[in-house]
This record gives C-alpha cells, structure tokens and sequence, in this order.
C-alpha cells in the first residue's frame, strides 16, 4: 500500500512538471513570433517649388539690379512693376518667392521663352511687350463731336482751360463708372460728396490731363527736349481723347525712379492695377498715371 502511494504522489509530480513546461512553450512561442514591419515611406522627390530656389535667388537680386533700356533710356530694376507683373502672373507672392518664380515659368513656357522662372532681360521685355500690345490699337485723332469738355470738378486743375478738358464720350463715361466703384471701396477713403462724386478737396483719381492736340503735345516736346520716347509721344494716344492721366500720388508725371516708387505704392494706383481693366482701362506701365481706354 506504502509504495502505491509512493507511486501515485510520482505520477502526479510528473504531470505537474510537464503541464508546467507545456505552458512555458506556449509562453515562449507567443513572445517570439515575428511582427510583420511596418512599411516605411520615404519622400524621395523634392517640394514642387524647390526646383526653382536658385531661380528665385537670382530674381531676388535681379528685381533691383537688372539693366535694361526702354524708349532710349537705361532702366534699372524692376521693383517699379512688381503689381504689374504679379497681376499679368496672377502671382501675387513676393517676387523672392519659388512660387513667383514657378508662375513666371509657367509664363515663360506659353509664350516660347526658356522657362526657368528667372525675371531677365528678356523675360522682362517679353512681359514689357504682352503690356504694350494690350494698350489703345486705334490711334485716330479725335474729332469734335466725339469730345466732350469735362467738369472741372473731375480735374486735378479746376482751372484747367476747357480745350485742355475735352475727353471721348464713351471715355468719360467708363470714367465716371470707374469712380463710382472707387468711391464705393472703403479702403480708399475717397473724400466724396452725398452726390457720388469726388470731394473738391479729394485729388486722387482726378484728371491730370486728358485730349491733347498736336499742336500743344508739340509745344510740351519742345519744353522737354530729353523727354525721350518712352516720354511725350509722337503720335500719342491722348491725341484720341481715350487716354487719361489720372493723379495717383507724388508728383503727377514725373518718370523719376524716385517720383514713381511713390506713385506705385499709393492704395489707388494698386487699386487701378486690380480694378481698371473692368472699366475698360489699360495701363501704360512706364506712367503710373496713364490709363488708356480701349473698348
């Protein structure tokens, strides 16, 4: 009987011990199996725009120190026409930018031009020439009944003489709508009266000048004799009666650097680059103040 127990109490140790080590291997397996890798994604092409980081560096200088001539006169940089530029890329970031510099591309490129987002001297006098061919095409000397002699509350001199007031019909028109939405935009702080009409004290947006004939652009020539041809044109389109120098700020037809810097930066002449063309008016890019209308 002494060894049955014996035997029995060895039995149940071994049964113990193997249950043991069978739970020690389920254990061991379930802490080693392999975890299948996460899959690792690697960004192995660059940003977009850092392809043309180079090119916006070299723009960067470029924009201030560029050489190039226009009507007979060395220019230098094109800082002066950063809105202008900005609105024909519809690229409104800073011209230092990689994304100006990728919209000039992309510019550059519909017109042929090597397109690598660097504003040079020749993508400059291409952008130049696309403003220039959407300026006033009918050059035909205005007649009398196409004219009208203005009000002198529109000009910037009320003393102006009338023959110096006389502006094409429909011109005047698309003016007086051009004001309105001026005076309409608060952000200008166009002073008006309960009329609509800019105060007498207001000088923005009034008329410089506007029809000139032959005879008195000649006598202005004779006056600046180094006007050159980016000045007082020969066959200029205020003989039309369609242009208009409009007063923007400064000086109100200087060509200095110094005098148009100003007049660039004025809050109505970047709302005339924004705004004009839905009026019918196009710039000439050289004068801030004229505008020319084309419809």
């Amino acid at each position: 009987m002494k060894n049955f127990v014996i035997i029995a109490l060895l039995v149940l140790v071994a049964g113990v011990v193997a249950f043991a080590a069978h739970g020690s291997r389920q254990s061991r397996s379930k802490s080693v199996e392999p975890v299948k890798p996460t899959a690792r994604v690697t960004k192995t092409t660059a940003p977009k725009s850092s392809a043309f980081a180079a090119a916006a560096t070299e723009n960067a200088s470029l924009r201030n120190e560029l050489i190039w001539t226009f009507g007979g006169k060395q220019q230098r940089g094109w800082y002066l026409y950063d809105l202008l530029i900005g609105e024909t890329l519809n690229e409104h970031d800073d011209s230092a930018t990689t994304d100006f510099a990728e919209s000039l591309a992309k510019w550059q490129k519909k017109r042929g031009l090597s397109a690598d987002g660097v504003l040079d001297e020749d993508a400059l006098m291409a952008i130049v020439s696309f403003w220039q061919s959407n300026r006033l095409k009918n050059k035909d000397y205005a007649t009398p009944d196409q004219l009208m002699i203005a009000p002198t509350s529109d000009f910037y001199d009320p003393s102006r003489a009338d023959e110096l007031r006389q502006v094409e019909r429909t011109t005047y028109v698309a003016y007086k709508k051009m004001i309105a939405a001026a005076i309409a935009d608060p952000s200008l702080k166009l002073a008006h009266t309960s009329a609509g009409e800019l105060a007498p004290r207001e000088q923005y947006l009034k008329i410089v000048s506007s029809f000139r004939s032959r005879e008195y652009q000649d006598n202005l020539r004779r006056q600046s004799p180094n006007s050159g041809s980016a000045g007082l044109a020969v066959n200029s389109p205020h003989f039309t009666g369609r242009a208009l120098d409009l007063y923007v700020g400064g000086s109100p037809v200087d060509t200095k650097d110094s005098n148009r810097a100003i007049q660039v930066n004025t809050p109505v002449y970047r709302w005339l680059v924004r705004n004009a063309d839905r009026f019918g008016f196009r710039p000439y890019f050289y004068e801030p103040w004229h505008w020319e209308y084309v419809k």
